[in-house]
C-alpha cells in the first residue's frame, strides 16, 4: 500500500515552462490550506528532492538537498516518510521522538546502502544530503532539519508601524558559515587544530563541506572508511580521529495560531539569494496559484543581477554550466488557511514529489519512476 501511496504524482500535477530547467505545480490541497512547489535545475545531475505528503490527518514536507550526486537525496526522497508514517502509526501519532526515529532509521539505511554499493562505487561513501522535514498535526508544526535548508513562518504583524507579515526563521542551519556552529565544532574537537578551515572563499570542516549535518556523508562519519586503501583509491586520506558530521537533527516545536499564514521550506539556493523577510513579502503580496514558482524566479532574478545579467540569459545556461551561477533551488510554499478544520476525505491520501531530473522530464528522454525499497 505505501509503495502505492508514495509513489510520485508529479507526472499527473506538475507543470513545464519556459525555462527548460524549471519544473513546477501552482497550487494542490492538503488537510488545513493549499501548497505549491517549484524547482529549478542547475547541476547536471540535480541534487535536490522534494516531496508532500497529505492526508486528513496531517502533511509532512520533504526538502533534501544533495552534496557529491544525487544519490543520497533520492534515496532520503525514497525512504523517510515510509518510516515516519509506520512510525507514527505504532507510536499512536506525530512526536518528536517519531520523527528524529525516522531520520536515524533513514540514517542507518542508507549506510548499509553505502556498504553494499561502495566495493564498485567508492565515491558514494561521499555522497549526503541534507535533510528538511515539516509535519502538521492538527495544530502543531514540527521541523527537523540537518544541514542549510530552512523552514521560514509567515505571520501578520501586530501593532501599528509593524510589517503587514513578518519572518519567524523556524529551523537552524547548520553551516560553519555560521559562527555558533563553527564554536561547535572547535569545542567538540578540541585536540584538532584544523576541524574548521577558511579555504575557497568559505569556511569548511577538515576544508572540505561547509555543512555539519547530513545523511550519507560516510566518509566523515566512519573514519575506517577515508582510511580504506579501496576509498583511497577515489580520494585522498583524511586523518580522522572521531566521526566530524552527524545526523542529529535539531527539532523545532511550535504550536500554529491564527496569526500564522503560511510556512517556506526551502533549499539553502533560495536563501543565498533572498532573505527570509523578502521572500515572506513576495508570498504575502502575490496570489497563491504559482506561488513557489514566483520565489524561485526572484532568486533567479537576484543571482542575474550580480552577474549583471537578465533572468532571460539565465535561462538559457545549459545545466552543469549554470551552477557557476545559481545552486539548485527547491520551494515549497504551504498556506495555513483552515487549521481548525480538514479540506481531505478520509480516501484523499498522496505523496506529491517534483521529477527526480528537470532536464530529463522536460525533454522527450524516458521519465524514471520513483517507488520506496
Amino acid at each position: 500500500m505505501l509503495h502505492t501511496i508514495f509513489r510520485p504524482l508529479s507526472r499527473c500535477f506538475g507543470r513545464r515552462n519556459g525555462d527548460g530547467l524549471m519544473w513546477h505545480m501552482d497550487l494542490k490541497p492538503h488537510a488545513t490550506g493549499d501548497f505549491s512547489i517549484a524547482v529549478v535545475q542547475a547541476n547536471s545531475r540535480l541534487e535536490d528532492q522534494s516531496q508532500v505528503f497529505t492526508s486528513p490527518l496531517g502533511t509532512y514536507v520533504g526538502v533534501y538537498d544533495g552534496h557529491g550526486g544525487p544519490e543520497a537525496s533520492r534515496f532520503v526522497n525514497n525512504n523517510l516518510f515510509s518510516h515516519l508514517h509506520k512510525l507514527a502509526s505504532e507510536q499512536g501519532g506525530l512526536s518528536a521522538d517519531v520523527i528524529k526515529k525516522a531520520i536515524d532509521a533513514t540514517e542507518e539505511d542508507f549506510l548499509h546502502f553505502v556498504k553494499n554499493t561502495w566495493p564498485k562505487s567508492p565515491g558514494i561513501a561521499s555522497v549526503g544530503s541534507c535533510c528538511l522535514v515539516g509535519a502538521i498535526s492538527g495544530d502543531v508544526l514540527y521541523v527537523a532539519n540537518l544541514g542549510d535548508s530552512r523552514a521560514v513562518l509567515g505571520r501578520q504583524g501586530s501593532g501599528k508601524g509593524v510589517l503587514p507579515v513578518v519572518a519567524e526563521r523556524l529551523s537552524r542551519d547548520h553551516n560553519v558559515a555560521e559562527e555558533e556552529i563553527r564554536k561547535e565544532l572547535v569545542a567538540l574537537h578540541p585536540d584538532d587544530a584544523h576541524i574548521v578551515v577558511f579555504t575557497r572563499g568559505v569556511w569548511r570542516i577538515k576544508g572540505i563541506i561547509q555543512v555539519s549535518r547530513s545523511i550519507g556523508d560516510v566518509y566523515l562519519k566512519k573514519p575506517e572508511f577515508s582510511r580504506d586503501p579501496l576509498f583511497q583509491q577515489f580520494g585522498a586520506p583524511i586523518p580522522l580521529k572521531r566521526p566530524v558530521m552527524t545526523a542529529e537533527p535539531s527539532i523545532h516545536i511550535r504550536k500554529l495560531r491564527p496569526q500564522d499564514m503560511f510556512l517556506i521550506f526551502a533549499s539553502d539556493g533560495l536563501w543565498e539569494q533572498l532573505s527570509d523577510q523578502a521572500a515572506v513579502e513576495i508570498v504575502f503580496q502575490n496570489p497563491k496559484a504559482g506561488i513557489a514558482k514566483r520565489l524561485v524566479r526572484a532568486a533567479l532574478c537576484e543571482a542575474a543581477k550580480k552577474r549583471e545579467m537578465r533572468y532571460d540569459d539565465i535561462k538559457k545556461i545549459e545545466k552543469g554550466i549554470r551552477r557557476h551561477f545559481h545552486d539548485d533551488i527547491t520551494v515549497i510554499v504551504i498556506y495555513l488557511d483552515h487549521p481548525q478544520g480538514t479540506r481531505l476525505r478520509e480516501r484523499d491520501v498522496d505523496c506529491t514529489s517534483s521529477p527526480i531530473d528537470i532536464f530529463s522530464y522536460n525533454s522527450d528522454e524516458p521519465h524514471p519512476i520513483q517507488s520506496l525499497t
